[in-house]
């Protein structure tokens, strides 16, 4: 179990980072600094511990999907397609600076982990708690997302 932990807490610290990589001068750009905000828009600290706490209590989410869910392919294919999106959104939103490309990213996101959280409820019982923060945070996201996309 820890090393299967260990393996997650990899790949998705891995995506943020290759996501930071990519997100060109990112917050403290112009484009940002300029763009309308929505009113909810929290203070820039809290993005980082949101997405650090979110990656680890999804990394054990994992550890436990991949032990307890039959069909394992599913659970990796749904993974990895979640990997990618994460990913794909910050070149989108702010090294292209294509709000809409990132809106239509998240969104998928949003909806990909949702459907993961409700597919595999009755499987992982309690520990689908592991996930409500992320699908939480992408609900939010989500929503800075297309304020930004259409006040901007």
């Amino acid at each position: 179990m820890i090393k299967r932990v260990l393996i997650f807490l990899v790949l998705n610290f891995g995506a943020l980072a290759i996501g930071g990589l990519f997100t060109g001068e990112g917050v403290p750009s112009d484009w940002y600094q300029t763009m309308n905000k929505a009113p909810w828009t929290p203070p820039g600290w809290v993005f980082g511990a949101a997405w650090s706490m979110i990656m680890i209590c999804f990394s054990f989410y994992m550890a436990f999907a991949i032990d307890r869910i039959s069909s394992k392919t599913s659970v990796i294919v749904l993974f990895s397609i979640q990997w990618v999106l994460n990913v794909a959104w910050n070149p989108a939103f702010f090294y292209f600076q294509n709000a809409l490309a990132g809106l239509l990213i998240i969104t998928a996101l949003t909806g990909l982990i949702g459907y993961i959280l409700f597919s595999y409820i009755k499987e992982l019982s309690i520990k689908s708690l592991l996930l409500l923060p992320y699908f939480i945070w992408l609900l939010i996201a989500t929503s800075l997302n297309g304020y930004a996309w259409l006040y901007n």
